[in-house]
């Protein structure tokens, strides 16, 4: 095969996933020379699964990508058709935007975005090999021969490598929705040093919406009122479609556990790991057996299409009895399948060879965000991706890393949970996740993590006014609440003193009619910050008690076994992670809070 060099980048991403995306333009938005390698561009931001952005915690990772400079929340906001709060009646950390979004339309935009960017090439091609010289990254050679010369690689292959997908006794090699699978990359990273494991997920049937009754089903509607995903825009899209409720049933059920013996699940021919918290139908009739019902949502994937999303009945069952279990469910019995449910097997790494950084530790400049991180969800994606776009043009041009700690960002509890335990199953982000959520909530995440990117290309003229005025409005906000309340309120409420509105607030008394002048979202976010006040600062307070134990940095060299005192199974691990710092070491499997201090004392024996 005659080769031939593409091009001369600083920086080069395989894939345009959620992941490639968003490591694509923050590259080349921070002025990097980016070329972005795609197997199809068709494929682009492609929604394969549930075509919907946010969710309970994913909502938090889209506004944070946001405040961060990145593009999700803008492409989401851009293509939606229904916008809900999850968890509204709840407290407000675990409150969560999401959207349902038009498949093509988010696909559509999303490129576009990227075919304007300057500085940024879109190249169609698959990756064979990721270059290296002297232990760094220096390109990525295509199978087709091109040689793309760059000073730091990205690797954002989704579920696409070696990818299989299977639906009963049909297996074929393919990545999702047909699109072509990435067959020659794995090898590359075995050899660069890489443990590459192989993890499962899946999606459901999409039906054709003209044959489902809705009359049978619960409309799910959605919201008015209710914030955009892009603090640089002031409302969200109008709702232009409703989503349905429907359930299945002890029929649904046998059907199910009268053909495992067909199901690629329960007859051996699928092996690797699924994510345990988006079980298929079949997984969820088998787990939970007492259960006499499941509910689906019914979830329309664009203005110009007919076809419906069916979330909550993923599944790799046989075809025949795909159509006989899908018509088993109220409002679907004459349904027609217009694509069937199928399971994808994919390689993917082992990230306890990631620095926080999300570069591979055996490589400089090598590195890899997203599935291919055993990752489930394109929030997870995209939140890696940006960080690992920033972090490689960072590099490049001699600025700090962007390290976000757990108390700053749920993509910093993305991250240390990743590169610090690691994970055996599709990782997915949850509220339950971050010990500090009540810090970390959607509605403030630009105040903390803007400032991290203000004096950079990411914080743009556009990005700049509304940052501000949000600021300027939150603080008016806050110092409005703790002013006296008005006299005819106490006396209406019959409450004397001289208590101010956020001491009313505190009693659980409603304040909101005094202050219509502020947006809606201003006014909530300063009324949850007085409601969970006494929290905030108690969390707070364990912050900064951590924050010693972060700044205490291992020598990267440390040699573990020359350490007495520290238990085997902590050694071991202890040399597989090698944490950058005691706070690091402590969230270790197998460390426990002996073994830290035993490593306290031994670093102190060494200063």
């Amino acid at each position: 095969m005659t080769t031939f060099i593409e091009g001369q980048f600083d920086i080069a991403v395989i894939g345009a996933g959620h992941a490639g995306c968003e490591a694509a333009l923050a590259a080349a938005r921070l002025g990097l020379k980016t070329a972005m390698l795609t197997l199809n561009l068709d494929s682009i931001a492609f929604l394969a699964c549930n075509p919907s952005i946010g969710g309970t915690g994913k909502g938090h990772l889209v506004r944070e990508i946001d405040a961060l400079g990145g593009e999700m929340g803008v492409n989401a906001d851009k293509t939606s058709i229904q916008m809900r709060m999850l968890n509204a009646g709840k407290g407000e950390a675990v409150q969560s935007l999401r959207c349902q979004c038009d498949k093509n339309a988010y696909h559509t935009e999303m490129k576009r975005t990227l075919e304007n960017t300057p500085n940024l090439r879109i190249i169609q091609g698959e990756a064979k090999e990721i270059l290296t010289d002297g232990g760094r990254a220096t390109g990525v050679l295509t199978t087709y021969g091109g040689i793309i010369r760059a000073k730091a690689v990205i690797v954002a292959t989704g579920v696409y490598l070696n990818a299989e997908t299977v639906t009963g006794e049909l297996r074929q090699k393919s990545g999702p929705s047909g699109f072509a699978a990435a067959n020659h990359l794995t090898d590359s990273l075995i050899k660069l040093g890489y443990r590459v494991r192989r993890f499962k997920t899946g999606t459901p049937a999409r039906l054709d919406g003209r044959t489902v009754d809705y009359g049978k089903c619960t409309v799910q509607a959605g919201e008015e009122r209710i914030p955009p995903f892009s603090f640089l825009n002031e409302k969200a899209a109008p709702n232009a479609r409703v989503c349905h409720l429907t359930y299945t049933n002890p029929d649904t059920h046998k059907i199910i556990t009268d053909n495992l013996d067909r199901s690629p699940l329960y007859n051996g021919d699928i092996r690797s790991a699924g994510p345990r918290y988006c079980p298929s139908i079949e997984t969820k009739v088998v787990r939970f057996a007492d259960k006499e019902r499941h509910q689906l949502f019914l979830e329309p994937e664009g203005l110009d299409t007919n076809e419906v999303y069916v979330q909550g009945m993923s599944s790799s069952m046989p075809f025949d009895i795909q159509r006989e279990m899908y018509r088993s469910v109220a409002g679907l019995e004459q349904s027609d399948i217009m694509r069937y449910a199928y399971a994808i097997e994919y390689d993917c790494i082992d990230t306890l060879d990631l620095y926080p950084t999300l570069e591979f530790k055996k490589v400089a400049g090598l590195y890899t965000a997203g599935q291919v991180n055993g990752t489930s969800g394109y929030e997870e994606a995209a939140a890696q991706g940006l960080i690992a776009g920033v972090n490689a043009a960072f590099a490049i041009t001699g600025r700090p890393p962007l390290i976000l700690g757990r108390s700053e960002a749920y993509i910093g509890v993305l991250i240390d949970d990743l590169v610090t335990k690691g994970t055996d199953e599709p990782y997915r982000i949850m509220t339950s996740r971050a010990e500090y959520r009540i810090n970390l909530r959607q509605d403030t995440a630009d105040f903390p993590l803007t400032p991290k990117i203000a004096e950079t290309a990411l914080f743009t003229p556009q990005s700049k006014a509304p940052d501000e005025r949000r600021k300027q409005l939150y603080e008016s906000a806050m110092n409005a609440l703790n002013q006296k309340a008005d006299k005819k309120l106490l006396a209406r409420l019959e409450i004397g003193g001289s208590p101010t509105y956020a001491d009313l607030i505190r009693r659980g008394e409603t304040v909101t009619e005094y202050f219509s002048d502020y947006p809606a979202e201003i006014f909530k976010s300063a009324e949850t910050t007085v409601k969970y006040e006494g929290y905030i600062k108690k969390n707070t307070q364990q912050i900064e008690r951590a924050k010693k134990l972060e700044e205490k940095t291992i020598p990267p060299d440390i040699d573990y076994d020359e350490i007495k005192g520290l238990r085997l199974e902590a050694r071991e691990q202890l040399k597989r992670v090698r944490p950058l710092t005691l706070g690091q070491a402590g969230r270790i499997y197998g460390v426990n809070p002996a073994d830290v201090t035993v490593l306290i004392v031994w670093l102190a024996t060494r200063v």
